[in-house]
């Protein structure tokens, strides 16, 4: 499985931004100390922070959260495990802990889920732009998954975060960096684009992502998965070797997740057929496109000519850092986009000898 911050494990990300928010406070406390109150207990709180932010992430971290839950939760709403997580292990070791800083360091990993500051805090925000950013997005969150999934996939990685650290000034209580280190803070969004691209969302990792979500589904109603969410005690015993569970377990409820899993042991993944760039005029209110949608166009044809402008190739423009893309298995997706969008806008088509296939 591959996903932000996870082509290592979870373990090393959390040390590696615990490291990053220690260093990176420091350096605040080096340069602006005295004007800016930075004491013991911010250094501890904010490291304490990058730690846990997250600690409250399920099997295959937002897959779990943003693909399986929905799927399974019928309306119930998924709330971040980490804050709960926190009083979890806080109650079950005993562990002694400042209130206060307990509730800074909860406030801090809510506010990286939610990109929201805590309301009624009037001063040191800019504490909450070290871990996750919620104001701009520059953070050391992303210093460290960027670096490391680079090396870890064997990419090349200009981008050094040591540079922008050095600099960094708080000014008007955020987190501010030099006008020439403009194009450092491009390459940090330009590289992190590029492992969407070729990495986390690649057409085989999305497939393997979805035969998991589709074997999760299936083993819920005999494993109970989604239960666990509801109680700390047991959501921490769920990770990733849940598969392994699937894989292990000799009940009959469990044979077409077996089978799932074991096709991706094989490599017999799903085909991945077509996909197109979302117009940027229309991300605003996209909707999610359903199995529906995609059907019920079955009979729209069209004989009109067109081009394929680049602006609908990519939106990767240096005024924007991502692309909304949706992929499917199906030869009707191509009428489903000039009855939506007015266009054929597929990045690739589907090669003759798939369509022959499906």
């Amino acid at each position: 499985m591959v996903y932000p911050g996870a082509v290592h494990s979870r373990f090393e990300h959390s040390l590696g931004v615990y490291w990053l928010a220690g260093e990176a406070i420091q350096k605040l406390k080096n340069y602006q100390g005295m004007e800016l109150g930075i004491d013991r207990f911010d250094i501890q709180t904010v490291k304490i922070a990058g730690l846990l932010h997250d600690v409250g992430h399920g099997p295959f971290s937002h897959l779990f959260e943003r693909e399986f839950l929905p799927l399974v939760m019928s309306g119930s709403k998924w709330h971040d495990m980490s804050v709960k997580m926190v009083d979890h292990i806080v109650d079950e070791h005993h562990i002694e802990i400042d209130p206060e800083m307990l509730k800074r360091v909860k406030e801090m990993i809510v506010a990286s889920t939610t990109h929201a500051l805590p309301k009624g805090m009037k001063e040191k925000l800019f504490l909450y732009d070290i871990v996750a950013n919620g104001r701009n997005g520059i953070d050391v969150d992303k210093f460290d998954y960027i670096v490391r999934d680079c090396r870890a996939c064997g990419l090349g990685c200009n981008f050094q975060f040591q540079r922008l650290m050095e600099t960094m000034r708080v000014m008007g209580d955020e987190i501010c960096y030099r006008t020439k280190d403009y194009l450092t803070i491009h390459k940090m969004f330009a590289t992190r684009a590029d492992l969407y691209r070729t990495v986390y969302t690649h057409p085989k990792v999305k497939a393997i992502e979805l035969m998991i979500v589709d074997a999760l589904v299936k083993a819920n109603d005999y494993l109970q998965i989604s239960s666990y969410i509801h109680d700390p005690r047991e959501y921490w015993k769920l990770d990733d070797t849940i598969i392994k569970t699937i894989e292990t377990a000799p009940d009959q409820s469990l044979s077409e997740s077996r089978d799932l899993i074991l096709r991706i042991r094989r490599r017999e993944l799903y085909q991945f057929c077509n996909e197109y760039a979302v117009p940027k005029d229309k991300i605003e209110h996209f909707k999610k496109v359903t199995a529906h949608d995609i059907v019920c166009s079955q009979d729209y044809e069209s004989d009109e000519k067109f081009t394929i402008p680049d602006d609908r190739i990519s939106h990767l423009l240096p005024t924007s850092y991502q692309d909304m893309i949706v992929g499917v298995i199906a030869e009707a997706f191509e009428n489903f986009q000039l009855k939506t969008y007015g266009i054929k806008a597929q990045v690739h088509a589907t090669p003759e000898k798939k369509k022959r296939r499906l």
